[in-house]
């Protein structure tokens, strides 16, 4: 087992707050520690933070701890409270269809086998049958309304308002610690900075309950070099469905990472070791045009949710769609997903517009004069052929497999048109 883990952990910046980090590692030195670590169902993916979580809780486990992954089915029906208001609550069925949808896509990020293997657990087991006299009595007691008052968020939404529902969801996850703790010896839960409150809360209970003392980690909120919070594409979260994120997508996402912070996401989400972050570090700084930092953090992320033939597939979309390989030999779904994630726009098969009109309709020209003056440059291709005449129409010879004409202008902006 692997004796600094934590060490490791604080390393790639890995954590954020923590009970007695002195008192954890001295129990980890003693032999595999049992940890926790919680996803709700509150939507049908998992996103880029729940990947952090992941990634932790799989780092904790190649060190030789047990995991146990827990599904919320029960917290997944209230959802924790968020700055921006209350939540819609979702219909039971649909919970249980989003848990089954969650637990299939943890799953392969974790081992079963072994003396280490992985758990997985849902809190709908334990609460369900829980009368709400029980859950007042055995859990309520232990809480003060005043500590309570005090998490930021529920601060932060006392004027406008906010449900007992919501405001009792810290309950309901201290009381999974608690049971977790009891029935399998979990000592240790880990989480994201935004779940502080809800983890610390749940080492009280079990203290004021038990007079256990067990511990708690929390990584950090994920931001870009100016502060703003990372993980957020034009089209919404970083989901890891690859039905509601493409591949293709999901690896450009990676790949168009800051140079100021590529090497900490480095860092977080992949497991490559000090010597090769430090290495990448260097030639970011040598050489950032190469953007091999960049490169290798998206093959990676994208080859540890999507799978080795998903990144290929994906370098050799982005190869042919920026001008460096065949647009003919992508496959026709691969093509599909790509350009749909860029400017695009649909039309007629029957009077295609000049290639004048379709640099403005998809965005690549602010009007027809900048157009011509992009074509008159040198600067407009489709299909990665050169536009010589800005007053041209592609020929149905032109569309691409599946429909598609590519359009771009000079090296990194692209756009596609759908001849229907």
């Amino acid at each position: 087992m692997t004796e600094h883990v934590l060490d490791d952990l604080e390393w790639r910046g890995l954590i954020a707050h923590s009970t007695d980090l002195d008192a954890l590692r001295t129990e980890m030195s003693q032999g595999p520690i049992r940890f926790y670590v919680g996803f709700d169902p509150t939507a049908p993916s998992l996103h880029m933070g729940n990947l952090m979580q992941v990634v932790t809780a799989r780092r904790l486990q190649e060190a030789g701890h047990v995991p146990f992954v827990l599904v919320g089915g029960a917290t997944g029906m209230i959802g924790d409270p968020k700055e921006s208001g209350e939540r819609t609550l979702n219909s039971v069925d649909l919970v249980k269809e989003w848990v089954e949808k969650v637990h299939h896509q943890v799953e392969p990020f974790f081992s079963f086998d072994g003396a280490n293997a992985a758990t997985m657990v849902n809190n709908y087991d334990w609460t369900a049958s829980l009368s709400t006299i029980d859950f007042l009595r055995d859990i309520g007691k232990h809480f003060s309304v005043n500590r309570m008052l005090g998490r930021e968020v529920v601060r932060s939404r006392l004027e406008a308002g906010i449900s007992y529902t919501e405001f009792s969801y810290v309950l309901l996850q201290s009381m999974d610690y608690l049971n977790l703790f009891r029935d399998f010896g979990v000592r240790l839960q880990t989480g994201g900075s935004d779940q502080w409150g809800n983890i610390t809360g749940g080492v009280e209970l079990i203290r004021r309950v038990t007079g256990a003392r067990v511990h708690a980690l929390a990584t950090p909120l994920v931001t870009r070099s100016d502060g703003v919070k990372y993980g957020k594409t034009e089209a919404g979260a970083l989901w890891l469905d690859r039905e509601m994120m493409s591949p293709y997508a999901f690896h450009q996402f990676w790949m168009n990472a800051e140079d100021e912070g590529v090497v900490q996401l480095l860092k977080y989400f992949t497991f490559r070791d000090k010597s090769e972050i430090d290495e990448l570090e260097k030639q970011t700084g040598d050489k950032p045009f190469l953007r091999a930092a960049q490169r290798a953090l998206a093959d990676d992320v994208t080859t540890l949710v999507h799978g080795a033939e998903e990144t290929r597939r994906a370098k050799e979309a982005a190869a042919a769609i920026f001008g460096a390989g065949q647009l003919r030999e992508l496959d026709a779904d691969i093509l599909e997903a790509a350009l749909r994630e860029a400017p695009h726009v649909g039309v007629g098969r029957a009077a295609l517009p000049t290639y004048v009109d379709l640099l403005v309709l998809t965005g690549l020209a602010d009007s027809k004069g900048a157009a011509r003056r992009t074509v008159a440059g040198g600067g407009a291709y489709v299909n990665n052929e050169r536009i010589e005449d800005p007053e041209g129409v592609p020929s149905t010879r032109d569309v691409l497999p599946g429909g598609w004409l590519l359009l771009r202008k000079g090296k990194r902006d692209v756009a596609g048109v759908k001849v229907g």
